[in-house]
């Protein structure tokens, strides 16, 4: 499922206004946190993730990893910041534009 460009600037616009759901740290990606996100977007579909100061692995590598096992798609990385997207399995709220 790979995403359009319209329909990702639709998604960096919803992610504006939402804060950051995790932050990964020093430990980097655990297998909590991956399962943590899995549930996230299950609820939300569309989450935000802060890389903290003290995590010395790139926030893009961080992004593909949690998008690969999540099986999200990964909208934008900007800086330390991380916003996946993947449509609910069982109550799709996010309507993506054609």
């Amino acid at each position: 499922m790979a995403i359009t460009s319209k329909q990702r600037a639709y998604l960096k616009n919803l992610a504006n206004e939402i804060t950051p759901v995790f932050q990964v740290g020093k430990a980097s990606l655990t297998p909590e946190l991956v399962a943590g996100v899995e549930e996230a977007l299950e609820k939300r579909e569309l989450i935000k993730l802060s890389v903290l100061k003290n995590c010395f692995d790139d926030p893009k590598e961080i992004a593909n990893t949690v998008a690969e096992r999540t099986r999200s798609q990964v909208v934008q990385v900007i800086g330390k910041k991380i916003i996946l997207y993947r449509p609910s399995k069982k109550n799709p709220k996010i309507q993506l534009p054609k």
